[in-house]
């Protein structure tokens, strides 16, 4: 391998705001703060918006979309037009 090429790959500490959690990793990323963490040692630190302990799919928040609702919409507004696509999926009033 090449020296002085690649990036420097060192502990950080990556902390979740929003969720008041943190965890240690190594990484390439880097930051003037600094944080101590849990054995004494003192890592960069580097704040994410969202991370597993935030994000709404891993903790279970994740909302549902109402598709019955937006189809019934969709066909009140749309469903009845001459010309469209029927039911029975012989596509339509037009001529042969």
């Amino acid at each position: 391998m090449q020296q002085d090429k690649h990036p420097g790959y060192h502990p950080v500490v990556f902390r979740d705001r929003a969720a008041g959690y943190a965890f240690l990793t190594r990484s390439t990323a880097t930051s003037a703060q600094t944080i101590e963490w849990d054995d004494g040692e003192t890592y960069p630190v580097v704040d994410v918006e969202i991370s597993s302990e935030s994000h709404p799919f891993y903790t279970g928040k994740a909302r549902t979309v109402d598709t019955e609702g937006r189809i019934a919409r969709f066909e009140k507004r749309y469903g009845g037009q001459p010309g469209g696509p029927s039911a029975d999926g012989s596509g339509g009033g037009g001529a042969a």
